[in-house]
């Protein structure tokens, strides 16, 4: 019994979690909780105008009805009233510059490239996998993947490539394919960018200080094999990344 309600307890905790987050997943970077902020506050606004929009329909309904045994063809009207006709046009201008102005303020800060970053990805999209090139402190680790088996797909055991990353680090994503257009897009940054033929994309994220092994997939329809273009992220602390870097660039930088 204790077990069931120990379990129900951590369901219901998950549960609310998710709810709290609107079935995001929990972002492992700060971008992704700029991101995560903005949906919420887009969520906010828009049931605000909902419950703006349907009392006001309730309220036309119920008192600017026709009334029974009344010799009126029509309720009152208000067109041509100026005052209400310019609260209109005012009230929705207002909803998409506010709207405007959250997303291009965090718009600008999500896609910013610092230039900095200690460590650097190199992604390389193509039918059917990913090769991830990392460079830190002078080494080198460059690991490529085949279009995964799905069969042997699991939560607990990512199939693909496995890009490594330290916790608590800004790191450089630069993208590149060389045959068609892939997207690079792992849920848990809520973050993705298109990997496109002859265009350098570059973004940069902040990992958080959480670890884990966070799953990832290309979210453009590619060819055939798509739905195989798995890899995973590896968030590992500091020291286990620096061991990580030097066993790579030691055997050759190639896994």
């Amino acid at each position: 019994m204790a077990v069931l309600v120990a379990s129900a307890s951590a369901c219901s905790s998950e549960a609310a979690d998710q709810w709290s987050r609107l079935a995001q997943p929990e972002p492992q970077t700060r971008q992704g909780n700029l991101m995560l902020d903005l949906w919420l506050g887009s969520w906010v606004a828009a049931f605000a105008t909902f419950v703006v929009v349907f009392g006001l329909i309730v309220w036309s309904v119920l008192f600017h009805r026709r009334r029974k045994n009344s010799d009126q063809q029509l309720p009152p009207q208000v067109r041509y009233n100026l005052p209400i006709e310019m609260l209109y046009t005012l009230v929705p201008l207002v909803m998409v510059a506010v709207f405007f102005y959250f997303t291009a303020r965090d718009e600008t800060e999500i896609i910013k490239v610092s230039g900095t970053a200690p460590v650097k990805v190199k992604v390389e999209g193509y039918q059917w996998s990913w090769r991830f090139t990392t460079e830190a402190q002078g080494k080198t680790a460059t690991v490529a993947g085949v279009p995964v088996d799905l069969s042997k797909q699991s939560t607990t055991n990512p199939q693909g490539p496995q890009l490594v990353l330290p916790v608590g680090t800004k790191v450089e994503f630069a993208l590149e394919s060389p045959d068609v257009i892939h997207s690079f897009w792992v849920p848990a940054f809520l973050f993705k960018q298109d990997v496109i033929p002859g265009v350098h994309n570059k973004f940069e994220l902040d990992t958080l200080d959480k670890t884990g092994v966070f799953f990832g997939r290309c979210a453009e329809l590619c060819g055939v094999d798509h739905s195989k273009m798995l890899f995973s992220v590896k968030l590992v602390p500091q020291a286990e990344f620096d061991q990580y870097m030097t066993t790579q660039s030691a055997a050759g930088g190639a896994q």
